[in-house]
């Protein structure tokens, strides 16, 4: 970003003018709120004082129509605008590494309507997504989304990055509840894409925005798929004598569509360290714990047949009480004093691949980082949080609890460490990530991920964004060029 000075006090002025004097911010206190999401790197580079890329100004429309016109006026001035929803994310998808505008969406906060005969939501994007299950509670319904940063992050934000949620197994991950997006388009046009997700007039456009992180357009508004309360929801725990047991056992049960809402499978170093901080488990070999929900009688048959395919494993049966233990605890791995934080250099290297392929990838990948960076003293554990017909993601953390103090060297060696494990994730049949999105930690990526095919991506960002404004420099297109 290189405009400054007179012309750029003219700039803020066309803002104000098009969201009011109060929503539109400067100064650098609230700047540099608006440049670090959960990403290590720049959290790690503030602690050792160093300055990050922060956004010009933060701008706060408060409808479609605002966000039409402050991306209009974007254009006008080639200036990168930045979609910012709950600030969760993990992979500095809202960093201003160009400046510019950051778009905060969360006064687009407004349920527009519940469907109850078509089980239906239509939200803005800004909405919080504790606050709108709260509301569908309220009404009988659920949208069962429930990740772990439910309580920050926003509806735009689950799309944005094709977010998975505790209840994925049987319900799907945000781009499978989604029927139809309201989108503003790098030029600031406001379309919709169709009614519904399935049909065959051309191939679909929704799921061209879902997981698109801001680069093809802005999510304004979503209709979601929603559930009725179920009558029963019920948890089981198993401890399974090693991984590769309880892996056939979850690869069984979702290959007989039983429709488990959860498996979460941990490994033997999760289970031995984890899980005895958090859940009080002191026990050796992988602990998974399994829930079904729906009409009682289903839900019964269900685990019942769950649970004979987990005996054939060798599981041993800790019961209701651990696994529902696990449910109402399930969010504490993630918030102080259990979480991972600074000053330890951590990273979620998540994946996912079929299930012929998924023991090997873990394997390997779990040898590589340890053996390559045992100088210091680096953890790998796993947990497999989401699982489909087709195939299982792997949950899994590297931990250097007394890293480089230095702050070039210490990302450097992140780097490293990533580059690795995406390296061997690759090789071994697996993605880049499963849910977390690309953002700027993985865009260096996309390119050996999707190979040739990959200019079927760009193709679509520069046909669509043709001066680069829509958060320049992830997802792999490339840096912003002043013109």
């Amino acid at each position: 970003m290189t405009i400054k000075g007179h012309y750029w006090d003219q700039i803020i002025i066309e803002l104000e003018a098009i969201v009011g004097h109060d929503f539109v911010a400067t100064d650098e206190v609230d700047r540099i709120g608006y440049g670090v999401d959960y990403f290590w790197v720049p959290r790690a580079l503030i602690d050792r004082g160093k300055e990050l890329p922060l956004p010009d100004v933060v701008v706060q429309p408060n409808t479609v129509g605002e966000v039409s016109e402050v991306v209009k006026l974007a254009n006008v001035y080639r200036i990168p605008v930045v979609p910012y929803g709950g600030g969760s994310g993990s992979q500095g998808g809202i960093m201003a590494v160009h400046g510019g505008i950051t778009l905060d969406l969360k006064r687009l906060n407004r349920i527009i309507e519940i469907n109850e005969m078509s089980q239906t939501v239509a939200a803005q994007a800004g909405i919080n997504g504790y606050e709108l299950e709260q509301a569908l509670n309220q009404a009988g319904f659920t949208l069962p989304h429930y990740p772990a940063s439910v309580h920050s992050a926003t509806l735009g934000g689950y799309l944005a990055s094709r977010g998975s949620g505790v209840l994925s197994t049987k319900y799907g991950k945000a781009e499978d509840m989604v029927l139809s997006v309201q989108v503003v388009l790098p030029n600031g046009d406001i379309v919709r894409t169709l009614p519904v997700p399935n049909h065959a007039a051309g191939p679909g456009i929704l799921q061209i925005f879902v997981g698109a992180e801001g680069s093809y357009g802005i999510i304004t508004e979503a209709t979601m798929q929603l559930e009725r309360l179920p009558e029963e929801r019920r948890f089981q725990a198993f401890l399974f004598p090693n991984l590769h047991s309880g892996l056939e056992a979850g690869r069984k049960v979702m290959l007989n569509r039983l429709e488990p809402t959860v498996i979460r499978l941990y490994d033997e170093p999760s289970t031995r360290t984890r899980l005895e901080k958090v859940l009080g488990l002191d026990a050796e070999g992988a602990y998974m714990v399994m829930g079904f929900d729906g009409f009682p009688e289903i839900v019964e048959a269900q685990e019942k047949r769950a649970t004979h395919i987990c005996l054939a494993h060798n599981a041993e049966i800790l019961g209701r009480e651990s696994g529902e233990h696990w449910w109402q605890h399930r969010y504490d791995f993630y918030f102080p004093p259990m979480v991972i934080a600074e000053p330890w250099l951590f990273g979620t290297t998540d994946t996912l691949s079929t299930y012929d392929k998924i023991e090997n990838l873990y394997w390997t990948k779990k040898r590589a980082i340890q053996e390559q960076f045992s100088d210091y003293d680096i953890k790998y554990i796993a947990h497999f949080s989401h699982w489909f017909a087709w195939g299982v993601m792997v949950y899994d953390r590297f931990i250097i609890e007394q890293p480089p103090e230095d702050a070039g060297e210490v990302l450097r060696l992140h780097n490293q460490i990533w580059d690795l494990a995406v390296q061997k994730s690759l090789e071994c049949g697996g993605l880049i990530n499963e849910h977390h999105g690309v953002g700027l930690k993985l865009a260096r990526h996309m390119r050996k991920q999707y190979g040739p095919a990959f200019q079927v991506l760009e193709a679509l960002k520069y046909g669509l964004d043709a001066n680069n404004v829509m958060n320049p420099g992830k997802m792999g297109f490339g840096s912003f060029i002043q013109r």
